[in-house]
């Protein structure tokens, strides 16, 4: 197991979010107001305990793992968040090679490059006419809005001409897309 796996297992997403922001428990999620934001009218912040993970269904539409909250709240960089998490979860680093500080960049980069990638499958989903069809079909087969949430459905365009631009204009190459 990683330090980054370690630490994630040790902290408990729930408490770290709860520092700064006010959850209150809904099923098995907890939901707030976004920090990242300004937002006094729908908490549309959900913490996921399952995954470990949170995101904001509102304005900023951003989400990820105790490291990127820690990361996104402070404006620290990854080593910098990886110190602070590994200290409050009492995990001891390795000293960090450049191999491994190359390699832990690497992998903060391809995490990102999902999370984006259940951004724009979920758009596709929620929010584009194309995606109806399959979004009624879910309804159809029971499933709420927040099991589609929980577990990251989304929908695939046709063709991979648009997700390819996509997540180009994210700033990905074609090496990082396909090691994702």
């Amino acid at each position: 197991m990683t330090a980054i796996d370690e630490i994630k297992s040790r902290i408990d997403i729930v408490d770290l979010v709860s520092e700064t922001v006010k959850l209150r428990h809904s099923g098995k999620n907890y939901t707030g107001f976004c920090p990242f934001h300004p937002n006094t009218r729908t908490p549309a912040f959900v913490v996921f305990p399952e995954s470990g993970t949170w995101r904001c269904f509102g304005q900023c539409n951003e989400g990820g793992d105790v490291f990127r909250f820690v990361m996104k709240k402070e404006g620290w960089d990854f080593p910098e968040t990886l110190r602070f998490l590994a200290e409050k979860a009492g995990v001891q680093l390795e000293p960090l090679t450049p191999q491994r500080q190359e390699f832990d960049q690497a992998h903060e980069r391809l995490q990102g490059l999902l999370e984006e990638a259940v951004n724009f499958y979920r758009h596709h989903l929620l929010q584009t006419p194309a995606g109806q069809p399959a979004l009624a079909y879910l309804q159809k087969r029971g499933l709420t809005q927040a099991t589609i949430e929980n577990f990251g459905l989304g929908y695939a365009p046709a063709g991979w001409e648009i997700s390819l631009a996509y997540f180009r204009g994210k700033g990905f190459s074609n090496a990082e897309l396909l090691q994702a």
